[in-house]
């Protein structure tokens, strides 16, 4: 709709739903619910949703159906595995019931209708194996005709999921001033609590988008994996290593990579090369002024 809208000439405007709740006067119809839309929308300090354009949304799709296939194939492992020790059976949970299940059914006296039950569900899990590794080769199609996906590739610890992931989520960057509302944004941030002047930080809240997939996961990999790292990345993690635990330098480095990431879009770079200029008009204008 609101592309649509703006190929009609109009400048549309995503507002969250929970931002609009607190204006909503009285029961909830729909001649209240556009007064506290128009509400909402007067003030100047809403923050509003950059809408996707066609090709991040089809994206966006990709990824919601891979999600739910990788759910799905995390079901099929434990229901084969519940089934098993239901019968006294008992094997490591994950793909590993999937590999002796061979084995399995020649050594136990298993019904013969549960045996071929259990043949079912792994054909049915390697099926969606293998739809997996189609959508994610669709991603990595979709991600190839992407620019912004391309520059998000050249950062540490960004591959294609997290990247057409990021690449979704950012848009184009309007919405964000800089860098580091993204990175808020995504929940890299303290959560505040602070009243009478009196400032109060908690803990990293759950604000952040739940892909596994995303920046703060990813990180966790990176830090895992640091030996086999280098450059100056590597570096600053293994030295603020030294003085931080392990959960506060994997959220220094997502918050870091984050915003990097919102600096890769075309609008951040734009703005960039704009405050450059106003700068140096500034510098020009007090040496006028001084001469």
């Amino acid at each position: 709709m609101a592309r649509k809208l703006e190929e009609l000439g109009h400048f549309p405007k995503l507002i969250s739903p929970q931002f609009v709740r607190p204006f909503v006067k009285s029961n909830k119809n729909d001649f209240v619910d556009a007064e506290a839309i128009c509400e909402a929308a007067s003030r100047p300090s809403m923050r509003f949703v950059q809408p996707r354009t066609e090709s991040q949304q089809a994206m966006r799709a990709l990824h919601r159906v891979r999600e739910s296939t990788v759910q799905d194939k995390v079901k099929t492992t434990n229901q084969m595995h519940a089934f098993l020790l239901e019968f006294g059976i008992s094997v490591p949970r994950g793909a590993a019931v999937i590999s002796r299940l061979s084995t399995l059914l020649e050594d136990s006296s298993l019904p013969l209708y549960l045996s071929q039950l259990l043949l079912k569900l792994q054909q049915h899990y390697h099926y969606l194996v293998e739809q997996i590794k189609d959508l994610e080769s669709q991603l990595k199609r979709k991600l190839d005709e992407d620019e912004v996906g391309q520059r998000l590739l050249s950062i540490p610890c960004v591959g294609t999921l997290t990247a057409s992931t990021i690449s979704t989520e950012i848009g184009d960057g309007k919405q964000y001033a800089s860098s580091r509302d993204f990175a808020a944004a995504t929940g890299l941030v303290p959560r505040q609590y602070s009243t009478g002047g009196r400032t109060t930080l908690l803990g990293i809240s759950k604000r952040a988008t739940k892909d596994p997939n995303f920046v703060g996961s990813v990180c966790q990999v990176f830090i895992q994996k640091l030996e086999h790292q280098s450059g100056k990345l590597a570096d600053w993690v293994r030295e603020l290593l030294c003085r931080k635990s392990n959960f506060v330098v994997t959220c220094a480095l997502a918050n870091k990579l984050a915003r990097i990431a919102s600096g890769t879009d075309g609008a951040t770079a734009n703005l960039r090369s704009i405050k450059a200029e106003i700068h140096q008009f500034k510098q020009s204008f007090i040496w006028f002024c001084e001469y």
